[in-house]
């Protein structure tokens, strides 16, 4: 069992920053692929970004290539994603996601990954 814990999420205006973390409670954590989704009031659960189990590969969506950063720390069992240039777009609950794989390729499909955490409030003002 993998328990995920999101945190960093706040109210921050147009153009700012935000660093989220996600600290997992598993040994085995350098084992697991990682992904953040978001999700919009009204709108279906968005893939973000996604982190290959060394760090070596990483993806994005198109709407956050330039300005989202993914990296993970397999020492501290956390993902990060640095956000940079936030827009109000970019409103939504953030979750972080874990699929058990050291596959390079890596999914941007929810139901790929086995591990959720409770999400956490991204606001960011025009």
């Amino acid at each position: 069992q993998v328990q995920l814990a999101e945190s960093g999420g706040g109210l921050v205006q147009a153009g700012g920053s935000l660093r989220l973390s996600c600290a997992a409670s598993v040994r085995t954590f350098s084992s697991y692929a990682m992904a953040w989704f978001r999700q919009a009031p009204g709108k279906e659960r968005e893939f973000v970004a996604a982190i290959s189990w060394n760090g070596g590969s990483t993806t994005y969506v198109d709407s956050v290539k330039g300005r989202f950063t993914i990296s993970r720390d397999n020492v501290r069992n956390t993902v990060y994603l640095q956000m940079n240039s936030l827009m109000p777009e970019d409103t939504a609950v953030y979750y972080c996601a874990a699929n058990r794989t050291t596959l390079t390729h890596l999914s941007d499909y929810a139901a790929a990954y086995d591990y959720w955490g409770q999400g956490t409030q991204v606001t960011v003002s025009s």
